[in-house]
């Protein structure tokens, strides 16, 4: 028989017998007020965490699921929730990575016996404490780890000397400085290296925070005259991550403690990472002896992602939703036509998923230039195979003409095939069409030198460097 709910008042925690009971009553309320198909695709894959203060708190397999149950279907599930329990008042859905078959069973509070209010991505219940220690640093999110960090060469160097930092209390680089433009993972690294150094080391003391976040707690140390312990907080850490650093630009106040805490860890041999938009010379705004002490460790650029990173990335989003069949051909065309940031490549992924599954329709090709066709809009590629030509002609200071004609010297004919790899990656172009720009040359051609150029770039560092610069230029 299910326990009753404890009298003195009901709106606390309530007994787990009786969870158990409520929430297969609300099951079946839903059950009835839902098709089969959106039954199964948003409501089962729910699990119940706790109800307290009058809140039902359920957790989510994804951060999108989360969002997209919030948003179209928490009012029915509120009401669900009032007809079997009338003190509950409010529902929350919190993000749980590690959510799969649960089965709707009660999963187990917080370490306190509590429930984070409005915390929506908690990795497991094991993790709730590590997430709340840090009360000056920012919340980190588990979906971001080393696991799910796709690598490729744009990021490779980034992620070797994240994972170095990660799993080493002593580095031979201190600062780390990460810098890439918008969507490249510099934040999904540096989550990560929070997560994992706390599992390697878990009595360090780790804070992540924007720049942001760390200006508005000087301030707020200055106008309460609390500031000694400000400093006290941050220079007393073993490892101090500040993302998007470019924020304290011309932020003077702001910059004059960071260079005080910058050096104070550095004398006190704690490590330090950070990340930007823009390498340390370039951080306009910034003071020069902050940028000179930037570069005192490692600098890793991430460049933007290429053909092959973009494909990977939705080849593991792909992994994750085994209920959905998705057609080899819609991620290599999502990968080809979707370049600007991977935020934006997920993004587009997610409402194409959601559309199948709500819907009720196969993902093909011709569906998702129908549900993406503003996205895809946005992002067609300004870059031609005439611009293509043109520019690497000017980098590599050779005629259009020659380019284009039949001449196979050297300091010819490998311009020519850099430029034909381009066109295969940074247009929709087919190969006979790329042929065809090129004086009139077989697809073969062109797939010889895509392979040739793909095959030099494992060897020939020089000319790699020239294609990832040219892709740059392309990019911006």
């Amino acid at each position: 028989m299910a326990k009753k709910l404890i009298q003195q008042d009901p709106t606390k925690v309530i007994l787990k017998d009786t969870i158990d009971a409520q929430w297969v009553s609300v099951l079946d309320y839903l059950r009835s007020d839902f098709d089969e198909s959106s039954y199964k695709s948003w409501i089962k894959p729910l699990a119940l965490v706790n109800i307290e203060d009058g809140c039902a708190v359920m957790a989510a397999p994804t951060r999108f699921m989360r969002n997209w149950i919030m948003e179209n279907f928490s009012e029915r599930i509120k009401s669900a929730w009032s007809k079997v329990n009338g003190h509950v008042n409010d529902i929350e859905i919190m993000v749980l990575s590690s959510h799969k078959g649960l089965d709707h069973k009660v999963l187990p509070a917080s370490p306190s016996g509590k429930i984070l209010k409005k915390t929506t991505d908690i990795a497991s219940t094991e993790q709730v404490k590590i997430i709340r220690d840090d009360q000056f640093g920012a919340l980190l999110d588990p979906r971001f780890t080393f696991d799910s960090f796709v690598v490729g060469k744009s990021n490779e160097l980034a992620y070797a000397a994240a994972r170095r930092v990660a799993e080493n209390k002593d580095v031979n680089f201190n600062p780390l400085f990460l810098h890439g433009g918008v969507g490249l993972g510099k934040t999904h690294l540096m989550h990560s290296i929070a997560w994992a150094n706390r599992e390697y080391f878990p009595e360090r003391k780790v804070v992540y925070l924007s720049a942001e976040q760390f200006m508005y707690q000087f301030v707020s140390s200055i106008r309460y005259k609390d500031t000694m312990s400000f400093k006290k907080k941050f220079r007393n850490v073993d490892l101090l991550m500040i993302d998007d650093l470019q924020f304290i630009a011309n932020k003077n106040s702001t910059q004059e403690e960071f260079f005080h805490t910058f050096n104070a860890l550095i004398d006190h041999h704690r490590q330090v990472v950070l990340s930007a938009d823009r390498s340390p010379s370039n951080l306009d705004g910034v003071e020069e002896r902050i940028r000179s002490r930037l570069g005192w460790g490692l600098v890793a650029d991430i460049h933007p992602t290429d053909y092959e990173l973009r494909l990977g990335i939705l080849q593991q989003k792909a992994n994750g939703v085994p209920e959905v069949e998705i057609q080899s051909e819609v991620l290599e065309f999502l990968a080809r036509r979707i370049s600007s940031n991977v935020r934006e490549l997920e993004g587009a992924f997610n409402r194409m998923v959601a559309h199948s599954t709500l819907i009720g329709r196969p993902i093909t090709l011709d569906m998702t230039q129908e549900v993406l066709q503003d996205l895809l809009r946005a992002n067609d590629r300004r870059v031609t195979a005439d611009e293509i030509q043109r520019r690497v002609a000017d980098y590599f200071n050779i005629k259009l003409s020659d380019l284009l004609s039949a001449r196979r010297a050297r300091q010819v004919a490998r311009p020519r095939q850099v430029a034909m790899y381009l066109c295969k990656h940074l247009t929709s172009k087919s190969l006979p069409s790329i042929g065809r720009k090129f004086g009139g040359r077989d697809h073969t051609t062109v797939m010889h030198a895509v392979k040739r150029i793909d095959e030099l770039r494992q060897t020939d560092s020089v000319l790699d460097e020239d294609i990832l610069h040219l892709e740059r230029m392309f990019s911006t």
